[in-house]
């Protein structure tokens, strides 16, 4: 009688430890299940400027590259800095939607604001990064940093080259990644590459035009925001690789026809 009891132990102990494996495997496959039985899709939250956003911004481009594992839901507006998100209750919005991962990428309304919604790389800018970082985290989310798309303002010693009025805000980002374990997608450093390589008749491709008629260098038309969207891509599966299967290397057959990378991109 001792040993058939011992032995309903032990074997109820290994159903219950092959239940634990197999929904392991299950899990890491993919295959979380909502309360409802339906696969589970990551949510993927951008907050932003208008050069994140779903018009005028990387945004679309982004999106167009996402397999049916996920879903995206573009919080960024224009004219906005970090600052100026939260004070609207933009950002109790973006949070409000429980999302898995935030993408954040905030710098052109810090760096060129005339109001009080302007911030310093170095004390405000990252006061506000570090809110957006642990009010993610606080909702059990996790928070992905992007450094501002590069603003394409060629030199005047050198036409070749780019002299970023943003680049104290790339850097601040970078340094606060560190410091909070943060993954980082710097979009500003790639995208100044790309730029300086194709040159600024190739980058004028990718970039829509003014009510005057004139070059915008700070937005992106549908075919840039695919371009920039990719790199965003690129970077977001480097720093978080369990967001591979999320991502397709080709955006989709309904993306801007114009959708690959120009010759001559880096990476």
């Amino acid at each position: 009688m001792k040993h058939k009891k011992i032995t309903g132990l032990v074997l109820t102990v290994c159903i219950f430890n092959l239940i634990g494996f197999v929904s392991t495997i299950a899990f890491g496959a993919g295959a979380a299940q909502d309360p409802n039985g339906a696969a589970h899709k990551v949510r993927i939250i951008i907050v932003g400027d208008t050069t994140a956003k779903d018009k005028q911004g990387w945004g679309p481009g982004f999106k167009s590259f996402l397999t049916d594992r996920a879903e995206c839901t573009n919080m960024a507006i224009g004219g906005r800095s970090s600052k100026k998100f939260i004070d609207e209750g933009r950002w109790t919005k973006a949070l409000a939607l429980k999302g898995d991962y935030y993408l954040i990428q905030f710098g052109h309304n810090d760096e060129s604001a005339k109001d009080d919604s302007k911030t310093d790389p170095n004390t405000t800018y990252r006061q506000f990064l570090t809110r957006y970082i642990d009010e993610t985290r606080a909702i059990g989310a996790k928070p992905v940093l992007v450094t501002s798309l590069v603003r394409r303002q060629w030199d005047a010693a050198d036409s070749n080259k780019i002299k970023s009025d943003l680049a104290p805000y790339a850097e601040a980002m970078r340094q606060l990644a560190k410091e909070k374990n943060v993954p980082l997608v710097d979009l500003h450093a790639r995208s100044k590459e790309l730029c300086e390589q194709l040159g600024k008749e190739k980058c004028n491709e990718l970039s829509p035009l003014k009510g005057d008629n004139q070059i915008d260098n700070t937005h992106l038309n549908d075919k840039g925001s695919v371009v920039f969207g990719k790199i965003v891509v690129e970077e977001l599966v480097k720093a978080v690789p369990e967001l591979k299967p999320c991502f397709r290397s080709e955006p989709a057959a309904d993306a801007n026809s114009a959708a690959k990378i120009p010759a001559g991109s880096a990476h």
